[in-house]
């Protein structure tokens, strides 16, 4: 075999999804998700669950070979099956009626982004987004919206957010709480019903190249100087390529600069930190350390790696 042919075997083609439920303080509706996601193993394996109460946010990690993809089986890819499982649990288990936090959403299952990992390519991912969308809009009648490479004209996530209110609070104390009082959409979904259920509200669903989102909070209760911030750190404000960022309120007389770093090979988290301490100072302001809110992409890898490789070794 040629070490080519032996580094397939090793290190097979890998994609994650990444789902973000708006769901952090009830334990027995993420105990529920949670035990979908596992039903799953070994074929799709959750590496990690990030909760944020003051967000009342959480955000799951799952990852899985390709197989099935493309490959003349007409079975859902393994991915597939287990991202619309968790999207059908938290469906089940959350009301977004009776939700509030900090941190915007438009739905229970607020964001899904699939990425390409090893051996993976974003074409792949992104026929995947558009399956589990569809299924989403049809099979849950959820109005669900497609961007990034999923989308057919490359609708960026920040742009479809924009266009659905997401980035205004709903409720004082800039919160947000219960469900939007909108009884038709402003932009037809790509799949599913042209009206939000109350208790579910709509998803958005895409497919990037690899994103980190790192956070850094800020010694202010002013929401406003947070917002300042990030529109200066941000891409879109003029500030570093490739960033996009939200001042929201965190709690405990903090705020945070939420970023998302589209491009994290060519601006890295510690770029982010410099930038936001530097406006932090100007406005004579201190800063805490960030925070990335996952692993790193080959962390994930290395996580899934060990994990099939225990499950393998259990069924010998």
């Amino acid at each position: 075999m040629s070490s080519k042919g032996a580094a397939r075997m090793v290190r097979p083609a890998l994609a994650c999804c990444k789902l973000y439920i708006s769901e952090a303080r009830n334990a027995p509706a993420l105990r529920a998700i949670e035990r979908a996601a596992a039903g799953f193993r070994p074929a799709a394996v959750l590496v990690n669950a990030f909760a944020d109460d003051a967000y009342n946010r959480i955000g799951y990690t799952l990852v899985s070979r390709l197989s099935g993809a493309g490959d003349g089986n007409s079975a859902p890819a393994p991915l597939h099956r287990a991202a619309f499982g968790v999207v059908a649990a938290a469906l089940e288990a959350v009301d977004l009626g009776s939700h509030a936090g900090t941190h915007p959403r438009l739905g229970v299952v607020d964001h899904v982004a699939f990425h390409p990992l090893a051996g993976a390519r974003l074409d792949d991912v992104a026929a995947l987004a558009r399956a589990v969308a569809s299924d989403i809009g049809h099979k849950l009648q959820v109005p669900t919206y497609l961007y990034g490479a999923a989308h057919s004209e490359g609708r960026t996530l920040a742009s479809i957010r924009r266009q659905l209110g997401y980035f205004t609070p709903n409720s004082p104390g800039n919160r947000w709480q219960g469900a939007s009082d909108a009884s038709s959409l402003p932009v037809a979904p790509d799949a599913g019903p042209g009206t939000p259920s109350q208790c579910k509200g709509v998803v958005v669903v895409g497919a990037t190249a690899w994103v980190d989102n790192y956070n850094v909070p800020v010694h202010t209760s002013d929401v406003g100087a947070a917002k300042r911030m990030a529109r200066a750190v941000s891409e879109r404000g003029g500030g570093l390529r490739s960033v996009q960022a939200m001042g929201l309120a965190h709690g405990n007389g903090v705020t945070e600069v939420a970023c998302n770093l589209l491009d994290p090979a060519s601006v890295e988290a510690e770029q982010v930190q410099e930038r936001v301490r530097e406006l932090a100072a100007a406005q004579g302001l201190n800063v805490g350390q960030g925070y990335f809110t996952d692993f790193s992409r080959e962390k994930i890898i290395e996580m899934y790696m060990q994990s099939a490789g225990a499950a393998e070794a259990s069924q010998q």
